[in-house]
């Protein structure tokens, strides 16, 4: 999460800087027709193409009350005018001393569309605020400048329905297709993983089926059940192709990590495995327990812990 967090902090960072100097511009435009609803229009009329990526501009007044149309680049929507916009989100945030401020992304109440804006604050000559220049902005025509965030390889544990959690003691595993055939299950996936270019898989163990993607075309998924993942001939459905050179996961890591995920989902029949995932590029191991509780690791911190440790006895 803080990969994913320090990503947005810097698109955040990069669109301040692009935004902040023609808002200002705009803003100190607006003081001589403030608060003149068709000179106020007219100034973000002529002002809008230095924003090209602006949805509407507009102007509000310090209570938050709209003095003019929105002004969009196809032209204006006059029914805004006298729009009540002080309890939008970006209303109830802080402007910074500066006078600007761009707000938390939010959902728009037109588009439904993820959206964002920015305020100016607008003074006077001599300091006064008048109120805000506001430019909404639909976070699909935004420039991303970066590159995608890496995922993190913490270790992250997620609870999940609580309604399971509590009747967990109440149930008991039931044998699945998969669970009486687990050995000749394993081999496949082993040489699916090792042999045949599967670079990541979700197992489901309780109903019998494994969801897998693969390196020839890893835009899809391939559903394989347990008449599948019982066959070894499935094998021959998949083309070969080397180990990844680039998967942080090793190759000869896989079986063990196949033998530990079959040790837990028979180690306790209250407390067992439901499903997983591997992943080799990440070289990271979900699992997901009967009490419906997730786990993320590395396949290294995953190996490292014994089978005792997932039921409790750590002594």
């Amino acid at each position: 999460m803080d990969m994913l967090r320090s990503n947005i902090d810097e698109q955040r960072r990069r669109l301040q800087q692009e935004l902040h100097e023609p808002l200002d511009r705009i803003a100190r435009r607006l003081r001589g027709a403030w608060p003149e609803r068709g000179p106020v229009t007219t100034v973000l009329q002529n002002s809008i193409r230095e924003l090209p990526h602006c949805t509407y501009l507009y102007a509000l007044n310090t209570g938050g009350i709209q003095i003019c149309d929105n002004v969009s680049h196809a032209g204006l929507l006059p029914e805004h005018y006298g729009r009540d916009r002080s309890q939008r989100p970006y209303m109830k945030e802080l402007v910074p001393a500066d006078g600007f401020l761009l707000s938390e992304a939010y959902i728009s109440l037109i588009g439904r569309r993820p959206s964002l804006t920015a305020l100016q604050l607008v003074r006077d000559a001599d300091g006064t605020a008048l109120g805000f220049l506001g430019a909404d902005f639909d976070l699909r025509n935004l420039p991303h400048s970066g590159d995608l965030y890496e995922e993190s390889t913490e270790w992250r544990q997620i609870k999940g329905d609580p309604s399971i959690r509590g009747t967990v003691f109440l149930q008991t595993r039931t044998d699945s297709l998969m669970d009486r055939d687990m050995d000749s299950v394993l081999s496949v996936l082993e040489e699916l993983f090792s042999e045949r270019g599967v670079f990541q898989c979700v197992l489901h163990f309780s109903s019998s089926r494994a969801t897998v993607w693969t390196l020839e075309d890893p835009y899809r998924y391939r559903i394989l059940t347990h008449d599948a993942l019982s066959e070894p001939d499935t094998c021959l459905a998949f083309p070969r192709m080397p180990y990844p050179d680039t998967a942080l996961m090793p190759a000869e890591a896989i079986p063990e990590i196949l033998e530990n995920l079959k040790a837990l989902r028979f180690a306790d029949e209250t407390v067992y495995l439901r499903s997983s995932s591997i992943n080799l590029f990440n070289g990271m191991i979900s699992l997901t327990f009967s009490c419906d509780g997730s786990h993320y690791m590395t396949w290294k911190e995953f190996l490292d812990r014994s089978v005792g440790f997932w039921l409790g006895d750590t002594g």
